[in-house]
């Protein structure tokens, strides 16, 4: 990905919307039943009139059509809005989804503040790739090529034997909520050395997700890894053999702790 990324790039294009017709009872189930919706767009058509958030549905009355409770004074995004412009928006004034709109004014998507969230992650993946790429290049003096696709779980050497159950905790919520970045994998000639990860992939197993979203550095030819030999080691073949630590914690969670 070359610049800044776009809210087009992070929104969702299967927006859940409602009628301004439909009643404020069914639109309040709706929203009680959802995967964590706190609003809709309001929509006749393709066409954004309104939007109607939890607040607005409080105090009215069942049988009230949403259009005489939904704001219409509305905030919008632009698919070719950067996600930073995006993130602002959505910081001052306190929405935490913005309906995507193209130049006829017609709904495309929406952005959350957890979108927002997940393109800075992911755009913090390929800098990790990039110094670990010229680091190989360097030692071994080798071409590389980087991929992005799916890996599973089961198929990692993992190259660090302990995780934290702490960090593990908070990898698991980012992970139901869409915000884990990818892996970073080395393919060295068939076998998937895990580089950067462990915490996420634990997290995964646990949570019964059999693959992942990952960077992988294919070296032109095998080469000697130092974290291979670490692997051997400490007797790492896949990820069960990774010991979860719950006596200690996480060291960034200790720093953490002493500076506030």
């Amino acid at each position: 990905m070359s610049g800044k990324p776009t809210v087009d790039e992070y929104m969702t294009r299967d927006v859940e919307t409602v009628s301004p017709d439909e009643t404020v009872g069914t639109v309040a189930r709706r929203m009680a039943e959802s995967d964590g919706h706190n609003g809709f767009p309001v929509t006749q058509g393709r066409t954004v009139e309104g939007f109607v958030s939890a607040a607005d549905l409080l105090l009215a009355d069942d049988d009230a059509p949403v259009f005489t409770v939904m704001s219409d004074d509305l905030i919008v995004a632009h698919p070719n809005m950067k996600v930073t412009d995006a993130a602002r928006v959505i910081l001052r004034s306190g929405i935490q989804r913005l309906p995507v709109v193209d130049d006829a004014d017609n709904l495309v998507g929406i952005i959350s503040n957890t979108d927002v969230v997940r393109s800075q992650i992911e755009r913090a993946t390929p800098s990790k790739v990039g110094k670990l790429m010229r680091t190989l290049e360097q030692i071994h003096g080798v071409a590389l090529t980087e991929e992005r696709r799916e890996v599973r779980l089961t198929d990692l050497t993992p190259t660090q034997a302990r995780v934290y159950a702490d960090e593990l905790e908070g990898r698991k919520y980012e992970l139901e909520r869409g915000l884990a970045e990818p892996l970073v994998v080395i393919d060295n000639d068939g076998t998937l050395h895990l580089a950067d990860g462990h915490h996420r992939v634990m997290a995964a197993h646990e949570n019964g997700i059999e693959t992942m979203d990952a960077y992988v550095i294919v070296p032109n030819v095998r080469i000697d890894l130092g974290m291979a030999k670490t692997a051997k080691k400490e007797g790492l073949d896949d990820i069960t053999d990774i010991e979860i630590v719950d006596y200690a914690r996480h060291p960034l969670v200790e720093t953490t702790k002493r500076l506030q």
